[in-house]
């Protein structure tokens, strides 16, 4: 966990007392998958983004994760473990390309 998350989320159970969920449905109690789905969804439409999903920020980070990986002195088998698949095929179907960095990469050649 990031550090500065985990942070905000001592943070947030000492102003709280919360326990366990930290978004909480319309009824308060934790949301399920399909709600986070459909929670998601307005948020981004409000937002005026589209094309983006509840998955849209998993995508992001395993993209991310895979560009940074190295200066870590990790490899892709550390961002698979990170987002939970058990096979690397799975992650590299997460990782979005990127032609700006394909042409500097050419370009180092």
């Amino acid at each position: 966990m990031h550090p500065a998350l985990r942070r905000a989320l001592i943070d947030l159970r000492q102003v709280t007392g919360a326990e366990g969920a930290v978004v909480l449905s319309e009824r308060g109690g934790p949301m399920r998958a399909s709600s986070v789905v459909c929670w998601f969804a307005a948020l981004y439409a409000e937002a005026g983004f589209d094309g983006c999903s509840s998955h849209s920020g998993r995508r992001t980070f395993i993209t991310k994760a895979a560009r940074h990986v190295q200066r870590a002195g990790g490899s892709i088998r550390d961002v698979q473990a990170l987002a939970g698949h058990r096979s690397i095929v799975i992650t590299q179907r997460y990782i979005d390309a990127d032609s700006s960095i394909q042409r500097r990469l050419v370009g180092m050649l």
